[in-house]
């Protein structure tokens, strides 16, 4: 016999389950669509020719503006960074693109959408273009080159090369687009890519669920709010960095993300939380340790946490009492 504790508790697990399960699965091939639509129309290749020709301050917007609206994987994203700093171009400015590219992700825009409106959304993205520009600004400021390993980049971009001569090769996923395809076409394929990404990542969306299920279901609510309720100064904080060994992929961390907001953890604080898991995820890490030296994978960590943080006290402060 299971305890009727126990049983209510699963039963209530699985009821969310199926919740989770109806709101985040179209919001999220809804994203993926949109994702595959940035990788049709802006490219890899044409991203960095296009911040290749700029210079530090107004290079920075479109840095940041690009890293949000073309949210490649980061083994697409490393080798456009590889690119642009290989082609001399200024640190901070990359650093703005490589800053922006996880933090404004258009699956977590799409999902804040979704859960918060539009007023939270907007702030959100707002205030993390902001960020990424500032971020790269002052970064900028400072003499890193000589932080940064001696690579080349092969294959049209999709592969790099250190200077021990090893190499890292793009995913799968993140291949280019043909450059003579209709409208239609182009549709067509972003369509496809929403339905293969999807079945892809189905894995992680539920263990990302099953997690979220058995937060909302099974952890009292009053232990999750003296852990990272409002009454902890340093939920943000803790929030922030712990959201780097969860990461396995973002959409098995927004259903998580979900599940704190409902048992009333601070939209700030899990907003900390899901940019701390994308910025420096271990996978993320690992990529640019072939780009940076320990020195400026730190200084690149550091700043990731420190917008996280900065965000998720921000949003706190401003939607307390609204949300």
């Amino acid at each position: 016999m299971i305890p009727a504790g126990v049983e209510t508790a699963l039963l209530d697990s699985w009821e969310y389950f199926l919740h989770l399960a109806i709101v985040l699965t179209p919001l999220f091939i809804g994203a993926s669509f949109l994702v595959g639509l940035a990788q049709e129309y802006l490219p890899p290749e044409r991203v960095e020719a296009m911040l290749r020709s700029r210079d530090h301050g107004s290079g920075n917007v479109l840095a940041a503006g690009l890293g949000a609206v073309t949210p490649f994987c980061s083994c697409s994203t490393v080798p456009v960074l590889a690119g642009l700093l290989g082609a001399g171009a200024p640190t901070g400015m990359a650093f703005s693109f490589l800053l922006a590219s996880p933090i404004v992700n258009w699956i977590a825009v799409v999902l804040l959408l979704g859960l918060f409106g539009t007023g939270v959304t907007v702030a959100y993205v707002t205030t993390a273009l902001v960020a990424a520009i500032g971020g790269g600004l002052i970064i900028g400021t400072f003499d890193l080159d000589r932080y940064i390993k001696d690579v080349r980049i092969t294959a049209g971009g999709r592969e790099i090369v250190t200077d021990g001569g090893a190499a890292t090769t793009g995913c799968n996923e993140c291949g280019t687009s043909a450059t003579n395809r209709t409208h239609g076409e182009r549709v067509a394929a972003a369509g496809t890519g929403a339905v293969s990404f999807f079945r892809d990542t189905l894995p992680y969306i539920a263990i990302g669920i099953t997690i979220g299920a058995l937060i909302h279901g099974a952890v009292p609510a009053e232990v999750l709010l003296r852990i990272a309720g409002p009454n902890n100064p340093l939920a943000t904080p803790l929030a922030a960095l712990a959201g780097a060994p969860v990461y396995v992929s973002l959409s098995g961390m927004l259903p998580i993300a979900h599940s704190l907001t409902e048992a009333g953890i601070p939209v700030g604080t899990v907003i900390a939380f899901v940019i701390g898991g994308a910025g420096i995820s271990i996978p993320n890490l690992i990529l640019l340790n072939k780009l940076f030296e320990r020195r400026l994978l730190a200084v690149y960590a550091a700043t990731v946490v420190t917008i996280g943080i900065t965000i998720g006290v921000l949003f706190n402060t401003a939607l307390a009492g609204v949300l």
